[in-house]
């Protein structure tokens, strides 16, 4: 379903026009009004005249997130702290958390993509949505909650966490649609097993996941249980939170850009070219309607390509394809880069394995190591020792072979790796401690 007619399926002209004009009026409203934008422009040699076209933008300089942090808390809004209805913060795991604000305006264009990217999903008046988000500074519990009430959906703000009243409340309620993690999903089909009671007869139909890199194993596993459609939606807290783009139920093939409101750039993560449409890179943002904090090509670190050709569902939006890694997520083991990504594909394709697993990677002499525990179904742990040994070995040829890495694999019994209700930890990383 299709939720603003008028500008999803806008013919490309049309959508370039809007883009280019929406664009002056923010790059002119930085300059005027964000002395760190004024500063790097006239680093780079760039003033809001030079913007004569959307090809220009690849003159204007790069954001990143250590950027926000050097501007902490309040250095990158461009209006008075008076309009500011919303404030919201990341984690800030590696430093101080990155700071976003909200006007009245930001916080209605936020629902207006919500309400978008849950209609693609199917999501409509009169559905029962148990949004599993966290609620609080995190941008993704609040920014769901509004879309789903814009399109007249009864929304549950159950948050994340207290798994076992989460499948209780899906139960009594009469749950037709859920948004969390995706591993989060599979952690609740556990607890729903523990309690019980089976998901497939539950009147869920929908699941909308996000926040984390999951591929499309993962969702083959998340459908299979469940007996569900499940969705990814893309967003950055920095960017605006959830809802920057969104799979379609007619398509599940590539998230559609809210192009309306974002400029979606592809560039080398190393050189910071832009790359032609279809190409592998890092995705770029740069905000056209956001009136707190505008933010001018945002680095996400997030890998990716453009996706041009016309989608089934008759939206004009231009897609990305399924992010599965991170440039800052990948690792270098003696040399090679890997990403969680490409070892969960592996796993997710052999009989056998759960979908939990964490990366240990550590330096012993001066070396690079890499353990990967794994958890596998329960039978085999009443096999012998043997055959667990010989299904490691496998596994380790697996890697070796598909990726180039030389791992050791630790088979570890269900519900050894711990859950989380938000993203899930896949590395720990020894060697930065």
């Amino acid at each position: 379903m299709i939720w603003n007619d008028e500008f999803e399926t806008l013919p490309s002209e049309a959508l370039e026009a809007l883009q280019l004009k929406r664009l002056k009026n923010i790059v002119e409203k930085v300059y005027a009004t964000v002395p760190f934008y004024k500063s790097k422009f006239k680093e780079f040699g760039v003033t809001p005249d030079d913007i004569k076209s959307l090809a220009d933008l690849k003159k204007l300089p790069f954001t990143t997130k250590q950027d926000l942090r050097d501007n902490y808390p309040f250095g990158m809004f461009a209006v008075p702290k008076e309009q500011v209805v919303r404030i919201h913060a990341s984690s800030g795991t590696t430093g101080k958390p990155t700071v976003v604000g909200y006007t009245k305006r930001d916080i209605g264009h936020w629902a207006e993509i919500m309400a978008r990217t849950f209609s693609a999903a199917g999501i409509k008046k009169g559905d029962v949505l148990q949004n599993a988000y966290g609620y609080g500074l995190f941008t993704g519990g609040l920014g769901a909650h509004y879309g789903a009430e814009l399109i007249g959906a009864s929304v549950i703000p159950i948050s994340g966490g207290n798994s076992k009243k989460q499948i209780m409340i899906m139960n009594d309620f009469g749950t037709t649609a859920v948004s969390c993690t995706p591993s989060y999903a599979l952690n609740l089909y556990e607890v729903a097993q523990e309690e019980g009671i089976n998901l497939k007869d539950l009147p869920v139909k929908v699941g909308v996941f996000g926040a984390e890199p999951w591929t499309d194993k993962m969702r083959r596993e998340i459908e299979n249980k469940w007996n569900i459609d499940a969705l990814d939606i893309y967003g950055l807290s920095e960017v605006t939170g959830p809802g920057v783009a969104f799979e379609c139920l007619e398509e599940k093939n590539g998230l559609h850009v809210n192009e309306d409101h974002f400029i979606v750039e592809v560039i080398d993560p190393d050189t910071g070219e832009v790359k032609p449409y279809g190409e592998e890179g890092e995705l770029v943002f740069t905000t056209i309607t956001k009136e707190a904090i505008p933010i001018i090509r945002y680095r996400t670190r997030d890998i990716s390509r453009i996706l041009k050709q016309p989608c089934v569902c008759g939206r004009t939006f231009a897609r990305i394809e399924k992010v599965t890694g991170r440039t800052d997520d990948m690792l270098i083991i003696r040399g090679v880069n890997v990403f969680p990504s490409q070892i969960e594909s592996i796993i997710m394709e052999t009989k056998g394995t759960l979908p939990h697993y964490q990366l240990i990677v550590d330096r012993v002499n001066n070396l690079d190591t890499l353990e990967i525990w794994i958890e596998v179904a329960e039978e085999f742990f009443s096999d012998e020792i043997k055959v667990l040994q010989e299904f490691a070995k496998t596994l380790e040829k697996n890697f070796k072979d598909i990726i180039g890495i030389t791992a050791k694999v630790k088979l570890v019994e269900p519900k050894t790796l711990e859950r989380s209700a938000g993203k899930a930890q896949r590395v720990i990383d020894k060697r930065k401690k």
